[in-house]
């Protein structure tokens, strides 16, 4: 397996407070890796710091072997795309132009897009399955579509690794299980890197290659799908007792006991 990002000895403290601690970890690369945790157990603050928003108190991230703070702005933004729980308003912007603003790392405020940055935008619109929708305003849009919009905006800015905090955490099922499925096939045919926060255990075992566990900003679980549905990795977990039932030709589905 090759590291896509290492991780040691990390902590991130704030006064009053210890956010994440002591974590090492080794996240793949080429895959999807699922955050997953209580809430406060570190996992939006973790992926702030792989993003590069914020800095660690204590410990190193190297991003393909590299510290990650040693990257130039620019030179990052074109390898890692972040988009966090709540995205800035898009009020009046066509999905096309929301889309557009993906290229930015590479024509910068006053370059203008060229042929490359049009020919980037319309495939990332393709490929969200946005192209009937790239002429409507993005505040018109359902949950899922505006979802996918933002997701366009980070494929056209052709980063190998995507960093999304919570992108189903708005949505209906139908809609959580679209944005998931476009996040796992974005990755298994375009190779890219997928480090996602979820919430919902199943859907993580469901979509996710690789899975992190955080309990009270320390690491409590890392590993494969399969060796996480099980209960007592998951009691571990989430500090209660979890039934595993399994189903055929599918991923088990975790319930509580």
């Amino acid at each position: 397996m090759t590291a896509l990002f290492d991780i040691e000895g990390l902590g991130m403290a704030v006064p009053g407070r210890t956010l994440l601690e002591g974590l090492d970890l080794a996240l793949p690369e080429g895959r999807v890796t699922g955050l997953i945790g209580h809430n406060g157990s570190g996992k939006s603050t973790l992926l702030r710091l792989l993003s590069g928003q914020a800095a660690p108190s204590t410990g190193r991230i190297r991003f393909e072997g590299r510290d990650l703070g040693q990257w130039p702005r620019r030179a990052l933004a074109r390898r890692l795309a972040y988009l966090p729980q709540h995205p800035p308003a898009a009020e009046g912007m066509l999905v096309e132009e929301l889309v557009a603003l993906g290229r930015y790392p590479w024509h910068g405020a006053l370059g203008r897009p060229s042929a490359q940055d049009r020919a980037a935008t319309d495939a990332a619109i393709a490929a969200c399955g946005l192209a009937p929708l790239a002429g409507r305003r993005v505040d018109t849009l359902s949950g899922g579509e505006a979802q996918r919009a933002w997701l366009a905006m980070l494929i056209a800015q052709e980063a190998g690794c995507l960093l999304l905090d919570e992108p189903i955490s708005a949505l209906d099922i139908a809609h959580q299980m679209e944005v998931l499925a476009l996040i796992r096939s974005l990755s298994q045919a375009h190779g890219r890197s997928v480090v996602v926060v979820l919430h919902d255990l199943n859907m993580a075992a469901r979509f996710c290659d690789h899975i992190v566990a955080l309990k009270g900003g320390r690491l409590a679980f890392e590993g494969g799908p399969g060796e996480m549905m099980a209960p007592a990795a998951l009691q571990h977990v989430f500090g209660l007792p979890m039934q595993v039932l399994p189903r055929d030709g599918a991923s088990p589905v975790a319930i509580p006991a």
